[in-house]
Order: structure tokens, then C-alpha cells, then sequence
């Protein structure tokens, strides 16, 4: 039986249903793709690029607190992050990047 997205430290129930909307259904799928693949399927999949999602997820496939990303190591993320997000097409502007971290912790309702 699969595992939830949500068993893996940091991501919860609204991260689970962002991963579902790109395809990704099971903490075993999350895990085989990796963090850069799966976070640019979420991008496809209309996501809001936002750094400390991506980084969240990063901390917890390592099954890590998510504010234990830090220095040299955040630097290193931070240069993959920019390189996921400069490889989409450009998408609907109009939310922040602050909005887009909301949205995807299901903090604030998704624009439509």
C-alpha cells in the first residue's frame, strides 16, 4: 500500500494535494523522483514558485526540521531553486512569492 506524501517530515495535508495535482501521489513516488524533478512537476502542475517551499521539501525528503537549511547549504539550494523555476514557462503573474508559500502550505485560499 502506499505511503502518504504527508508521512514525510514538513509536508502536510495541502502540500499532499499539490502533489497529487502534479501527478504525485505517493511518499515512494516523491522519493524516487527527488526533490528537483518532483518540485518541477509541481511548477507544471501551476504552483507558485516560492524558495521556502522548495527548500521544505528538499529538508524533509532528507527527514530534516524544515528550518534547518542554513548557510553555504542554503546558498547551494537557493542556486537549484533558481535554476527549476528559470526552466518554466513563464506563468500567471499577479500572486507574490509570499502568496505562492501561503497557497502551498494551504494557509490562504487558491486563486482561481
Amino acid at each position: 500500500m502506499p505511503t502518504p506524501v504527508s508521512s514525510i517530515p514538513n509536508l502536510g495535508p495541502a502540500s499532499e494535494a499539490a502533489f497529487a495535482r502534479a501527478g504525485i501521489h505517493s511518499a515512494e513516488d516523491l522519493r524516487a523522483l527527488g526533490p528537483d524533478e518532483a518540485y518541477r512537476r509541481l511548477l507544471a502542475a501551476g504552483t507558485q514558485p516560492h524558495f521556502i517551499g522548495y527548500y521544505v521539501l528538499v529538508m524533509g525528503l532528507q527527514g530534516r526540521p524544515w528550518n534547518d537549511c542554513q548557510g553555504e547549504e542554503k546558498k547551494q539550494l537557493r542556486a537549484r531553486f533558481d535554476a527549476i523555476k528559470a526552466a518554466q514557462p513563464a506563468k500567471q503573474k499577479g500572486r507574490s512569492e509570499l502568496e505562492a508559500a501561503l497557497d502551498f502550505f494551504g494557509v490562504i485560499e487558491r486563486r482561481r
